[in-house]
């Protein structure tokens, strides 16, 4: 399937659900692959504070591949094929890792799983230049928010019963076969492989409108030069390095700081994990809804401060450890976190897509994430660092609030159409949530999920027999 020049609406519309497909099979590889579980991975393979915060450095350091992809993707104008490939290629890695520890000392596991996943890392940040330029021009602009939230919310209704499972799985494993914890982590892995190949099965069903602007190949600096020269983009720029550099200051050490600081076990982290994103379900669609009607500015405004407070939440929480309150307040907190995430995800993912002219989105989008993943990668890499001078994880939470406040002063500089004030959209909120709340409203979003999820068989099949197209999902209206 190569480009077109245009697509018809029931080419998007196809496209746009093997998006969400895409989605949902990459959720599941990076729950199975990343976060509580790649921690864990690492601490039973011997890993220091400084690894875990390497760990976390990896995949942002690694987004200086996104500079030369935009040279690859302006020269060969294939979006499609650049991604499937750098897809394909990461995602082998992962079955790689799962072998490691079975086919090596233990003394060199651990280095080597850290190699793998720096070229697993590489590889993502190349697709992941050329897709998001790929979907700047796929998604009608007029519904990103409405979209990206569905996509969000449905990849996070199977992450949770994934991470439960998994969670399950580690623990009944350890005690089975105490001896034997690395092949349980394995396992993991090796699933998250099959899935992203699965997930790259549906990217290459997803067709390619052919790139705007000029085929001739800007010459490279002034490729790199485009974005800094738009005030407005290079404010939104210096809002998301200082935003990431605050957030992940503190949140990649969150799982150390539970399981060592206040001495949770690993089935209690993560069902906290679980609340979160179980939380975050619920709030997408109104998230995604505020974004069409307002500007993902504004609900920076209003989602931003609730995530950082959580920051200063958790800093409060190292008062009460070894005390009956630690869990009802991490509880309180994931759930702050999984409301406000939702809509900090979202909003940020999609102000780079708005704001980004056509024709000209796949350097600028790639600037926003090469600067934002460098502060991702730097601020963990300095925490693990200075843990080894001093124990107190709680006093990184107190910085990323600090730093937060700063990034939420830079936001104010950026310029977005239909931006309203903050109280305005905090109303609206408010007004939508005790809407969601209502029973009919509830039984709707379940509803909607599942039959996001399931989609049923019989009914394509009986659409495709009469010549019709399927809306994405049955909310796709």
């Amino acid at each position: 399937m190569g480009c077109t020049n245009t697509l018809s609406d029931s080419e998007v519309k196809k496209g746009l659900r093997n998006v969400i497909r895409d989605g949902l099979a990459t959720q599941v590889m990076s729950t199975l692959t990343g976060s509580v579980f790649l921690v864990a991975f690492a601490l039973a393979l011997g890993a220091s504070d400084l690894v875990i915060g390497l760990l976390a450095t990896i995949p942002p350091l690694t987004g200086v591949m996104q500079i030369p992809t935009i040279y690859l993707v302006e020269k060969f104008r294939t979006r499609r094929s650049i991604t499937l490939v750098a897809a394909s290629l990461s995602r082998a890695f992962l079955l790689l890792i799962a072998c490691i520890p079975f086919i090596v000392p233990f003394q060199i596991a651990l280095p080597l799983v850290l190699m793998a996943l720096v070229l697993n890392s590489i590889l993502a940040n190349v697709s992941g230049c050329s897709f998001n330029s790929w979907m700047h021009d796929l998604v009608p602009q007029t519904s990103l928010g409405r979209f990206f939230s569905t996509r969000m919310l449905l990849s996070t209704a199977v992450a949770i019963p994934t991470a439960l499972a998994a969670g399950f799985l580690l623990d009944s494993w350890k005690a089975a076969h105490p001896d034997m914890e690395l092949a349980g982590y394995a396992m993991l892995f090796a699933a998250g492989f099959v899935v992203g190949m699965i997930g790259v099965l549906q990217i290459s069903r997803i067709p390619e409108p052919r790139m705007k602007g000029s085929e001739k190949i800007p010459p490279f600096g002034e490729l790199l030069r485009q974005p800094f020269q738009d005030g407005n983009f290079k404010n939104l720029i210096i809002f998301l390095t200082s935003w990431n550099f605050a957030i992940n200051l503190a949140l990649p050490f969150l799982t150390v700081f539970m399981l060592r600081t206040l001495g949770m076990d690993m089935s209690t982290v993560v069902m906290l994990t679980v609340i979160q994103q179980l939380t975050s379900l619920c709030f997408f669609r109104i998230w995604g809804r505020l974004s069409d009607r307002y500007s993902n500015k504004s609900m920076l405004r209003v989602s931003g401060p609730l995530m950082i407070a959580s920051f200063a939440l958790w800093a409060s929480l190292a008062m009460f450890g070894g005390t009956a309150i630690v869990l009802p307040m991490a509880v309180g907190i994931h759930v702050l976190l999984g409301m406000s995430t939702a809509g900090v995800n979202l909003a940020t993912s999609n102000i780079g897509l708005k704001l980004a002219p056509r024709g000209k989105a796949t350097a600028y989008l790639a600037s926003s994430s090469l600067f934002s993943q460098l502060a991702s990668a730097i601020s963990p890499l300095i925490g693990g660092m200075v843990s080894q001078a001093f124990h107190g994880w709680e006093y990184f939470f107190l910085v990323a609030f600090l730093l937060g406040i700063f990034a939420l002063h830079r936001l104010t500089k950026v310029r977005e159409d239909g931006e309203v004030h903050q109280k305005v959209v905090a109303r609206e909120f408010v007004e939508e949530v005790r809407s969601s709340m209502s029973p009919s409203s509830l039984k709707a979003g379940v509803q909607m999920v599942a039959a996001g999820l399931t989609a049923p068989v019989a009914r394509r099949r009986k659409h495709r027999n009469r010549g019709e197209v399927l809306p994405i999902f049955n909310f796709w209206r």
